[in-house]
């Protein structure tokens, strides 16, 4: 990790390297992306089977890319009790927490007026669930059961198959627990362009959600507009701002559990105390020693790890919502008063005792959160990501008679005289 000093410049050369792995930077990935999703929408299924052999070794076609009953029961069989339980757990935790977030259609009456708000769950989702480095079920949970909450009642999951044409088992039970309708076998850019489009096999939904590689990333990104989108997602980021009283050694985990997702993932500490700094580093050394996926996290702090010395406070909190982190710990005397500091984060942990690996499994709030500093803007997948809202407007003719002139007025000032003649229309002598 670069131990660095806070001032201005040092920032701006941080966020300057951070938003290297955005996808914004991938010219020659952006270009194969467009050609397969043109290749997709051109030739459906055809191009999707292709694919899928080219890049998952897998043998494809439309008897055998959905997922069966009978696949997943054997998945059932595969999947550790334990684990099994545990992901029912967690599918109550975030269950409760989405359900604070439902909202509901509302309307007003009053003097010939009636408005309001309709509240209505999209039609049709599309859910990525990547396969590549890791197996990830929570992120099946993250994403459907929001959805399901909003009352979606078509939820189509796509997710890589092995050369096999077998999808992890507890993805599939994840899957099945959360309560997606239709799990089909294929993965990658060519899978976005499946839900964007529609093929032969694959419905075509309303909008994606969930995270991929950056060719998953990028297709998200150039399908955007023929369907919505959750958000075009980069690395993992973990940011610590702890002061004296941290306990080094929860500190250096906690940094190293995103360290440890991709050689592109950020993991930053901020503190005003320098002996915290060096016992943190020390600390890293040790465990380095000992994890399993060490390499990848070496070449993540190697490029993207940073331990930056704050002079007072208030450098240290503006560093913190300058740099917007996708996950944030506060590990301080007084975590509560200083989350009040705190403007942009995706998801804030208060304490010594709140792992960010907490809000990834099991707390309840989702762990599908912006990244590179988009924090400032964005915010974490929620209900609301699964729902539309439409506008209901219903005027009496007398209502209408108070207001028209007005209304008219307003019209002929942007000189759209059809929109002034539609009102005046009605109160002809």
């Amino acid at each position: 990790m670069k131990k660095v000093e806070l001032n201005e410049n040092s920032i701006k050369g941080i966020l300057e390297n951070l938003l290297k792995r955005s996808p914004e930077s991938y010219d020659e990935q952006e270009k194969t992306v467009k050609e397969i999703i043109a290749n997709v929408r051109a030739n459906k299924d055809k191009a999707v089977f292709s694919y899928t052999a080219q890049f998952d070794k897998a043998e494809i076609n439309s008897s055998n890319i959905k997922v069966t009953k009978e696949e997943i029961e054997e998945a059932y069989d595969k999947v550790d009790p334990g684990l099994l339980s545990v992901i029912k757990k967690a599918i109550i935790n975030i269950k409760k927490f989405h359900e604070k977030q439902l909202k509901n259609s509302w309307f007003t009456s009053e003097d010939g007026i009636f408005l309001g708000q309709k509240v209505t769950p999209l039609e049709k989702v599309g859910v990525y669930v990547p396969g590549g480095r890791a197996v990830y079920p929570s992120s099946v949970l993250m994403n459907v059961i929001p959805a399901k909450v909003a009352g979606v009642p078509n939820i189509f999951m796509t997710t890589p198959c092995d050369p096999q044409g077998k999808v992890y088992p507890s993805t599939l039970v994840a899957a099945n627990e959360a309560g997606v309708d239709c799990i089909y076998k294929v993965g990658g850019a060519q899978a976005i362009a499946a839900l964007a489009f529609g093929t032969e096999s694959i419905p075509k939904v309303d909008k994606i959600v969930g995270p991929g590689n950056i060719f998953v990333a990028l297709a998200k990104k150039a399908v955007f507009g023929n369907v919505a989108i959750d958000s075009i997602a980069g690395p993992s980021e973990i940011m610590v701002l702890a002061d004296e009283t941290a306990n080094p050694r929860f500190v250096a985990a906690d940094l190293l559990s995103q360290a440890e997702h991709d050689p592109m993932a950020s993991a930053i500490l901020v503190t005003t105390s320098r002996s915290l700094a060096d016992e943190v580093e020390r600390e890293i050394d040790g465990f380095l020693k000992v994890l399993s996926r060490k390499d990848i996290i070496k070449e993540s702090l190697d490029n993207y790890g940073y331990i930056l010395i704050a002079d007072t406070a208030d450098q240290a909190f503006s560093a913190v919502n300058e740099i917007a982190s996708e996950h944030l710990e506060i590990v301080t005397k007084d975590p509560m008063g200083d989350m009040t500091r705190v403007k942009n984060a995706g998801a804030i942990f208060l304490g010594s005792y709140s792992s960010e690996p907490l809000g990834d499994y099991f707390a309840g709030p989702n762990h599908v959160l912006p990244t590179n500093g988009t924090a400032k803007f964005f915010s974490p997948l929620s209900v609301d990501d699964f729902i539309k809202r439409s506008s209901v407007i219903s005027y009496s003719k007398e209502a209408l008679s108070e207001v028209y002139k007005d209304i008219v007025t307003f019209a002929e000032s942007e000189q759209l005289t059809a929109h002034a003649n539609s009102v005046k229309v009605r109160f002809e002598e």
